[in-house]
């Protein structure tokens, strides 16, 4: 078997996240069931999950700036708040813009 190639998404992901995906599989899709094996509330799985897909669409997105990439996971991990996060973009790319401009 030849080596597959990971794509870029699933590189990106914490180790937690992909086992997290595995158990969503086998449990085929079933947040209810997810909700039972984690014991906890199914919106406590559904809020995982849509971090999840976050981080995904964070990964194909195409700002293509890393720092930008980084600072949207941290506010998506909740380790950064949300209105931090927009300021800190908006100041980097009003310096970028500027630099382009010099």
């Amino acid at each position: 078997m030849a080596l597959q190639i990971i794509p870029e998404w699933i590189s990106g992901l914490e180790e937690e996240d992909l086992a997290f995906i595995k158990r969503f599989l086998l449990a085929s899709g079933s947040l209810k069931e997810m909700a039972r094996q984690y014991g906890v509330s199914y919106p406590t799985v559904r809020l995982r999950l849509d971090r999840l897909i976050q981080k995904i669409q964070l990964s194909e997105s195409a700002e293509g700036d890393p720092y930008i990439a980084l600072i949207k996971e941290l506010a998506i991990d909740e380790r950064l708040d949300l209105e931090t996060a927009r300021l800190l973009i908006q100041a980097y790319k009003k310096t970028k813009k500027e630099e382009s401009l010099s």
